[in-house]
């Protein structure tokens, strides 16, 4: 298995980036979010892999984090979605934004995805939903993955996700209320500071 390569960017096309890896260039399948938060071609990068092995092909599948490479895996676990339907998936959704459309029921925001139906977005929330965290979702969003260097406190985590579930209840969706509290300021000391600050963002 190749859990990630390291190397120069050499090029981004539509679907894929090439890495030179000592003279060979892996062409790795990424959503287009992740590839548009890849640098200019010649620098270096490193990316998490997962290999799909079939008949004809072989592909490689490619993330920044190996949390996204996880809900990657995740997603690709429930029968009925391949890795090009999980990568879709990804391509409308960012993985902090399918974590809490999964633990919100929200069948819309998946359904939104190429080649993703209504009963296939409902049998990924019901297997998924006990597998994901509103605290974990908003901790990994607050603190950016691997990519940021501090991770908020408990009450900091729990707080969002109080204002994240009271948006929702209020009728906005999941996807853009999650977003909404992730442009809150962290000097913000009550639910209530945050729910003021991210209704700004969705007015």
């Amino acid at each position: 298995m190749i859990s990630y390569v390291r190397g120069e960017l050499a090029a981004v096309e539509a679907d894929k980036a090439i890495i030179d890896v000592g003279g060979v260039g892996y062409g790795v399948c990424m959503s287009g979010q992740t590839l548009s938060m890849l640098p200019q071609p010649g620098n270096e990068v490193k990316i998490y892999t997962y290999l799909n092995v079939k008949e004809d092909a072989m592909q490689l599948f490619g993330f920044l984090t190996r949390e996204d490479l996880e809900v990657f895996r995740l997603v690709i676990g429930v029968s009925g979605i391949g890795p090009k339907g999980g990568l879709n998936i990804l391509s409308c959704l960012s993985p902090d934004e399918l974590r809490f459309a999964v633990m919100s029921g929200d069948v819309k925001a998946i359904s939104a995805a190429p080649g993703i139906g209504k009963k296939t977005a409902e049998k990924l929330i019901l297997e998924l939903k006990d597998k994901m965290k509103i605290e974990d979702v908003l901790e990994h969003a607050a603190h950016g993955g691997e990519m940021e260097k501090a991770a908020p406190g408990a009450s900091e985590s729990g707080m969002q996700a109080e204002a994240v579930q009271a948006l929702v209840a209020l009728g906005y969706g999941s996807a853009e209320s999650m977003r909404a509290v992730k442009k809150t300021s962290p000097e913000c000391e009550t639910v209530e500071d945050i729910l003021k600050e991210a209704l700004k963002y969705l007015f």
